[in-house]
């Protein structure tokens, strides 16, 4: 039985990364990867049982990581403006400091696996209802207008995340270069709080 390489299966992460944030998860294949970390398909199988087993588990460690930077800092006891202001920094950080993570979980979320990957482990219902208690501790307090859980989240995150969009694209609307500020992040989230709060 061969025996588990951490520098190999780093390599083998990071590329899988790379490539399904690039061709998505139509365009990601065990050959393409073992190409990409001049290995054989072979040794893939030491990590991972098989394409699934390797998305979904990359994709469970990247959203692990991503909830826990979302709520650094963060209680659902603070107050809604304070709280979702911590949550825009701490998702615009982990988006500037891991491009490729975020692309591939955009993508992974729109896959076939992206509800097995969030029921895999408690820590993302512990998430929800961190969350869920944020967003009715705010209710309660009339700092929010209640509305349709959808449209809150576009209106509080949303912007946010075109904004992220445009910045890793490096251009806008029209292809305009953009690069994204603290105080463009700072005017957006104040229009934000304007049409969430009563």
């Amino acid at each position: 039985m061969r025996v588990r390489d951490i520098d190999k299966e780093k390599l083998v992460v990071t590329n899988a990364i790379a490539l399904i944030a690039q061709d998505g998860f139509q365009g990601f294949s065990m050959n393409k990867l073992a190409k990409a970390c001049n290995i054989s398909v072979a040794t893939l199988y030491i990590y991972y049982k098989d394409k699934d087993d390797l998305i979904k588990k990359i994709g469970a460690e990247i959203a692990i990581e991503f909830f826990t930077s979302t709520i650094e800092n963060f209680s659902p006891d603070m107050s809604f403006e304070e709280g979702l202001w911590i949550q825009w920094q701490n998702r615009a950080a982990f988006t500037f400091k891991y491009p490729k993570k975020v692309a591939f979980f955009e993508v992974i979320k729109q896959s076939p696996h992206a509800e097995d990957i969030l029921n895999s482990t408690t820590k993302f219902s512990d998430f929800r209802i961190i969350m869920k208690q944020f967003i009715t501790n705010a209710l309660q307090n009339k700092e929010i207008i209640e509305m349709q859980f959808e449209i809150f989240w576009s209106i509080a995150y949303g912007p946010l995340y075109t904004l992220l969009n445009f910045h890793n694209e490096g251009k806008s609307l029209g292809g305009k270069p953009f690069k994204l500020t603290q105080e463009m992040i700072k005017e957006a989230f104040q229009a934000s709080i304007r049409a969430l709060k009563p």
